[in-house]
């Protein structure tokens, strides 16, 4: 498809093109927004407001720890793993400024998931919360991971607040297993040791890896995507530009989606620091009454979720009452909005959403709807500088209107898979172009339609899972001779997943598989449903046909 098709349809606000080019690098954005925006809020979490000096001075001593204290090098590999708390964003400026790459680790990863991740992307450092310090105890010592930064829940909190909040995570709910590292440092005393030194600010050039963003991509086995300084800079300053009800200094954004997770790192943690955003984290977004209690809090302007999160809500009383006067613009993305809880948000809100489609691979934001001329069912239009074309089997263009696979092609594509050239041949062309797995049409006004998934990959609340991964996992259960995964609709998630079994020793019972998968397997990839069979439909070659599964 031709860029030329869209210069006539996008709004008169949104350029067609824009300066890419505009920092050279993610933490340039950061030092030209901590200037502009000094003593404007930039984070807060359970009580606590990080103003931009703040961040820079704590992203600073953070740094300087690494530069300091430990035998890191610019280009290393520094895992980080929690969840939405203040520390989040100060260890991962930090590590940008001292020239690492930063490795986002779900924190609810088993130990076998973290164990992959960590030697495959070469980590050697890891920033984690000590609720999971069980597991970093017994995966460190298999890795090659030698630094280990310990925070806990509380620890960017004030004084008693901080003892009051630590102590009730650790010894009234018990959230923090019992665990020996003997070698870790604690959070804080990182910051005060980095306050000892000066921070030797790097200066990463575009084409520089920033982020390994680990994803099963097209193929299923976890990769890590190369995002370079230069994509993410290419990929907020996109959005950005769609974004046309945004004001610089002025928006309050409440992010309950992890920003380990793509979209929230991109568009609730850069997007909104290179306007001088303020970004409201949402520790525990799964407790709804207390998520409630927070929003009535604020008068955000924007927030950013998915069809799973906004349905949560909605189904609180006492959500319907809070006053959404200022909200503007409701972001989403990662799974499919359901056409009935998007027309709900908006009569209880006021405020349409803004549904959008982007992928890992992709920084992630590839189209979006304008927010001033939504169209609910479309994943609106590519954003600035991107090119998108829909293509058959064989890889030829196809006309407007007819479905084919999504392929895209512009400044915020990654560089490639870590380490995976074969894995990276096989996503992206030699002409640059990305293909994407997802099957869709362009309607005649411009505006995109997903209308399948071409891959096997199912989507559980916004999160990819798998079933090659799945499988593997079902495999190393003794029982077990095959399996197959597929997801099947449902109403919460999106997806779930359904596993076909075939056994080996006819006394396994699905409790005794579904404690192993647990045991192994991050818990919305764990299948909802385990359904065993005699055998399984496969081709004349033997491969097990998971499309026919689905279908039935």
């Amino acid at each position: 498809m031709q860029a030329d098709f869209w210069k006539d349809k996008y709004p008169a606000k949104v350029p067609f093109t824009i300066d890419v080019t505009a920092y050279d690098s993610v933490v340039d954005v950061f030092h030209e927004s901590c200037k502009q925006h000094a003593d404007k809020p930039a984070f807060s979490n359970m009580g606590r407001t990080l103003t931009y000096r703040e961040l820079d001075e704590q992203s600073a001593a953070f740094a300087a720890y690494l530069q300091n204290e430990t035998d890191l090098q610019p280009g290393d590999r520094i895992a980080v793993q929690m969840p939405n708390l203040l520390q989040y964003p100060v260890a991962v400026f930090g590590a940008m400024r001292a020239g690492l790459v930063v490795v986002n680790t779900n924190p609810l990863y088993t130990a076998r998931e973290m164990l992959h991740q960590f030697n495959d992307s070469g980590a050697k450092a890891l920033v984690a919360l000590a609720n999971f310090g069980n597991l970093v105890q017994e995966v460190v010592p298999q890795t090659g991971i030698k630094h280990v930064i310990i925070t806990e829940v509380g620890d960017a909190l004030p004084g008693f607040k901080r003892l009051l909040t630590n102590f009730v995570v650790r010894r009234v709910k018990k959230m923090v297993p019992d665990y020996d590292l003997p070698q870790a440092v604690c959070f804080n005393d990182v910051l005060a040791k980095g306050r000892r030194h000066k921070v030797r600010d790097q200066h990463p050039h575009r084409d520089d890896i920033a982020v390994l963003q680990y994803t099963g991509g097209t193929t299923g086995v976890a990769k890590g995507a190369m995002l370079t300084h230069g994509n993410l800079v290419a990929n907020l300053l996109q959005m950005k530009a769609v974004l046309t009800n945004f004001d610089a200094g002025r928006e309050i954004m409440i992010a309950p989606l992890p920003l380990y997770h793509i979209f929230a790192f991109t568009v609730c943690c850069l997007g909104m620091m290179e306007i001088g955003g303020h970004t409201v984290l949402i520790t525990n977004p799964r407790d709804i009454p207390g998520f409630v209690k927070e929003l009535a809090k604020w008068n955000f302007t924007a927030f950013a979720g998915l069809n799973t999160l906004f349905v949560a809500l909605m189904n609180n009383p006492e959500f319907r009452q809070l006053k959404f006067t200022s909200l503007k613009t409701t972001a989403a993305g990662g799974m499919a909005m359901q056409q009935h809880a998007a027309l709900e948000w908006e009569r209880i809100t006021g405020c349409r959403i803004c549904e959008g489609f982007g992928m890992t691979e992709t920084s992630p934001v590839v189209s979006m709807n304008p927010v001033d001329n939504i169209q609910l069912g479309t994943i609106g239009m590519p954003v600035p500088n991107t090119l998108v074309k829909i293509t058959d089997d064989d890889g030829k263009t196809l006309p407007i209107g007819e479905a084919g696979e999504i392929c895209v092609k512009g400044p915020q594509v990654m560089k490639g898979y870590w380490q995976r050239p074969e894995a990276t041949a096989e996503t992206i062309d030699a002409d640059g172009w990305l293909k994407t797995g997802d099957i869709g049409i362009i309607q005649p006004d411009g505006f995109i339609r997903i209308v399948d998934r071409k891959k096997d990959m199912i989507l559980v609340s916004g999160f990819n899972v798998y079933p090659n991964e799945i499988e593997d996992v079902a495999a190393s259960h003794a029982g077990v001779l095959e399996s197959a995964a597929v997801g099947v609709p449902d109403e919460k998630s999106g997806e779930a997943v359904k596993l076909f079994v075939v056994k080996k020793d006819a006394a396994l019972t699905q409790e005794s598989l579904m404690a192993h998968l647990r045991a192994n397997l991050t818990g919305y990839k764990v299948p909802r449903y385990i359904v065993f069979r005699e055998d399984l439909p496969k081709t004349n070659v033997g491969k097990i046909l998971r499309r026919e599964l689905r279908d039935k």
